[in-house]
């Protein structure tokens, strides 16, 4: 996921995909528990599209 592809989004539909990724990256923590999980490098790239998600939430919220 690239900031591009957020920046167009409202901001309903930025937490909805915040809610996904999170979902997804629990599902990738569990999968790599229980050793089930083949790309380890997916936690990674996880973990920065919430924190890209995240930031673009709080620049539209800090400009309204």
């Amino acid at each position: 996921m690239k900031a591009e592809d957020l920046k167009g989004k409202t901001q309903d539909e930025l937490k909805k995909a915040l809610l996904d990724a999170r979902k997804d990256q629990f599902n990738a923590r569990m999968q790599r528990a229980g050793g089930q999980l083949e790309n380890t490098a997916s936690l990674r790239a996880k973990r920065r599209d919430i924190a890209r998600i995240k930031t673009q939430i709080n620049t539209k919220s800090a400009k309204a």
